[in-house]
């Protein structure tokens, strides 16, 4: 399985693939960010940020998308700028008939580290170690959609063998 993760930001937009599955090694395919700068108008960059998803789509073909889900912060300005990127990345996967999954900060930490209150630090040495990688990607939006792509991997290929064991027994009782 290919997985395409997004950590959104308005700043900084971290994309990360990886293959691999339940009890296959993972590997990282490509890491990265799409930047734009505050003095842009919003929605130059958010058609910037647009472009630059839909350009990783295309060149990395994911199975599927995982994209980190919004959490209620302090600073509006900034929840809501992440919000508009989540969106966008919702389209850019539904328009490519891709599924895609929302999943919480403290889940992927939970997937990644063991821990759904890691730090940022944590995160990254994890990331590094399941993808067997020289440094850290940097910036941590980067290393962050890695963990993404990892815990999509894990908790969606165990919760679509759950889903396809209880549709197999749904059937075998008819």
């Amino acid at each position: 399985m290919r997985v395409l993760g997004i950590d959104p930001g308005l700043t900084r937009c971290g994309i990360g693939v990886v293959d691999g599955g339940i009890g296959r090694p993972l590997t990282m395919v490509e890491v990265g960010v799409v930047k734009t700068t505050p003095e842009l108008q919003i929605e130059e960059r958010l058609l910037l940020i647009s472009r630059g998803i839909e350009a990783w789509i295309d060149a990395t073909e994911p199975d599927a998308i995982a994209v980190e889900r919004v959490f209620a912060q302090a600073n509006v300005r900034t929840v809501m700028g992440t919000a508009q990127v989540s969106g966008l990345a919702l389209v850019a996967a539904c328009s490519r008939g891709i599924p895609v999954t929302l999943h919480t900060p403290s889940e992927v930490k939970a997937a990644v580290t063991g821990n759904g209150r890691a730090d940022k630090a944590q995160v990254g040495a994890m990331v590094t170690r399941l993808l067997r990688l020289d440094e850290t990607p940097k910036p941590a939006d980067a290393a962050d959609a890695l963990a993404l792509a990892i815990c999509h991997i894990w908790r969606g290929a165990a919760t679509n063998r759950i889903q396809a064991a209880v549709a197999q027994a749904a059937g075998a009782g008819r």
